[in-house]
């Protein structure tokens, strides 16, 4: 990492424990609260950002080990990055399935709709 991008998550990183050390518990609770309600909109795109980079890197024709490297991510992750896949192990089809339409995923995430 550049030294301007690692100054730049330590911030972030600087301003998670200092949530985590507000004095005030219901303060600190509301903070939180906040923080774990916006997290999954966040994480999904910051993985999007994520994800497309390593797709570009890969249409500029850069091998997956350097991808891997670049990024900072395992190999595994590059490849099922390109490979599409999204979700944990257990939500991976088996060998001879068919993986679940974006439709179907939404459903599982949403159950009861």
């Amino acid at each position: 990492m550049t030294e301007e991008l690692e100054e730049e998550v330590r911030r972030v990183l600087d301003a998670l424990d200092q949530v985590e050390g507000m004095e005030d518990p219901v303060a600190r609770a509301r903070a939180v609260a906040q923080l774990l309600k916006d997290q999954p909109k966040r994480n999904k795109r910051l993985r999007q950002l994520r994800d497309q980079t390593v797709r570009d890197l890969r249409e500029d024709g850069m091998p997956l080990r350097q991808i891997a490297e670049k990024v900072q991510v395992s190999l595994g992750t590059v490849q099922d990055i390109l490979r599409g896949h999204t979700g944990t192990w257990s939500s991976r089809p088996r060998q001879g399935e068919q993986a679940p339409t974006a439709a179907e995923e939404a459903a599982q995430e949403r159950p009861g709709e």
